[in-house]
């Protein structure tokens, strides 16, 4: 069961992964809204000004083009004023072949241009920039051009897109600036209470945080950290009581057993199967107040000293499944280095250790079981039927049960405790099929 003070670390540790990529979000939505934003208004404003002009140039060259066909019509020996200066007027007689050819080489493209209003856009003689616009009025004695000089005014749009992108930049820069100081005033609650949350590590009784927030949806989320912390700290004073309680009420009555048990023994001339009876209710103490030992030492998280002779434990191991065998067809031995330590308890390499011996003189119905020692781990081979995939994938989850079980006792726990022994100590365990049958499981001291 974790602390509470851990479980608020834990809380601080995820939220400081997850702050900066919070933070990155809000500056780029800003950024993104400010570049938006501008880049839709500097298209709304590009749009408009080429409409507007367009539309006020068509209107003052249809205006112009009219007074100027109606004055030449007029008085056609007078040259017509012309109210806008970028404007030029032209009037060439159809039916004169030197006029219109005069016209082709002027103008190549006004010979070929219909009624109303036309656009060019070129280069001169000089392969200097041509921009017009060309108002067309066609009779069958007359035929009336008007061109207005556009290129001022495709230079000053130029000019005005050049500052719009300017525009753009710079306000997606103050979107920039104001999205990284909004986001640290946004996240500057969020920082403080995973502050308060890092200061909490290792405590089991962390202070309220909701006093340090106002009510607001940081304030909330502090009062709904205190009051899951206040739960999690009330299950784990209730499992530290229960743990004491039960540890304290199950080792009164083994030491009991334990002392009556050595009375008995004590005893001369006795029967060899009360003898027998005897020793087994002197083991099974044992290993009831070695398996005690190892969950209160799992319950407290906490790891106990000790330096413990593995082949001295293997053996304690084999002798009491031996007791236990009857008529079973079964051989237990053990070989390899003798010398391996372990720093950790006997009561803890004990129920590691017994559990592998446990299954495999379980499921074995004959042949032989061999605990072999070597330099740094322990492992034990036997002559069983052999593991299928799924029960090597599985074996080690609490309340599995392998495909080999059948109608055999057992909850399946036997091995999620070697797991978290394992976990609490820093070794290892596995199992994998034998070189022809059987299963060979491993317990390793050390971690890699």
């Amino acid at each position: 069961m974790p602390k509470a003070g851990d479980l608020v670390a834990s809380l601080g540790t995820t939220h400081r992964s997850y702050r900066r990529r919070l933070r990155s979000r809000i500056v780029l939505s800003f950024v993104l809204l400010g570049f938006g934003l501008t880049v839709l208004f500097a298209f709304a404003t590009v749009w408009a000004s080429k409409y507007i002009e367009n539309q006020l140039v068509d209107d003052v060259m249809t205006r112009n083009i009219d007074v100027y066909m109606r004055s030449h019509q007029e008085n056609p020996d007078a040259k017509p004023t012309l109210a806008v200066e970028q404007m030029y007027g032209r009037v060439v007689n159809p039916n004169d072949p030197a006029a219109m050819a005069r016209l082709a080489v002027d103008y190549p493209e006004w010979v070929r241009m219909p009624e109303g209003i036309a656009s060019y856009n070129g280069t001169d003689e000089n392969n200097k920039p041509l921009s017009y616009k060309v108002a067309v009025r066609k009779t069958p004695d007359a035929w009336y051009f008007l061109a207005y000089d556009t290129l001022r005014a495709k230079t000053a749009q130029e000019r005005l897109v050049r500052w719009l992108v300017f525009a753009v930049a710079l306000f997606v820069g103050l979107s920039l600036v104001l999205g990284w100081w909004s986001a640290s005033k946004v996240m500057r609650p969020v920082s403080d209470l995973a502050r308060l949350l890092r200061a909490y590590r290792g405590t089991s009784n962390p202070k309220p945080l909701a006093p340090n927030f106002p009510d607001d949806e940081v304030g909330q989320l502090a009062e709904a950290l205190d009051d899951y912390s206040a739960r999690l700290t009330e299950v784990v004073q209730r499992d530290r009581e229960f743990n004491a309680d039960v540890s304290h009420e199950l080792r009164t009555p083994l030491a009991v057993i334990r002392g009556a048990t050595e009375l008995l023994l004590a005893r001369p001339a006795l029967d060899e199967k009360v003898m027998q009876r005897l020793l087994r209710i002197q083991r099974a103490e044992q290993q009831c107040t070695d398996l005690i030992g190892s969950l209160l030492l799992l319950s407290r998280n906490e790891r106990g000293q000790g330096n413990t002779l593995v082949a001295r434990v293997a053996e304690q191991l084999l002798d009491v499944h031996r007791a236990q065998l009857g008529s079973k067809p079964l051989t237990l031995r053990m070989e390899g280095e003798s010398g391996l330590t372990v720093d950790a308890p006997e009561s803890a390499v004990s129920v590691a250790l017994g559990n592998l011996v446990g299954n495999a003189v379980k499921y074995t119905l004959t042949g032989e079981v061999v605990v072999r020692l070597l330099a740094d781990s322990v492992e034990v081979i036997d002559s069983g039927p052999g593991l299928s995939p799924e029960d090597a994938a599985r074996l080690f989850e609490r309340g599995y049960r392998g495909t080999h079980a059948g109608h055999s006792q057992g909850g399946g726990i036997g091995l999620s405790i070697v797991s978290r022994l394992c976990e609490l100590y820093g070794w290892q365990v596995g199992v994998r099929p034998g070189e022809k049958h059987g299963v060979i499981a491993t317990l390793k001291f050390t971690a890699d």
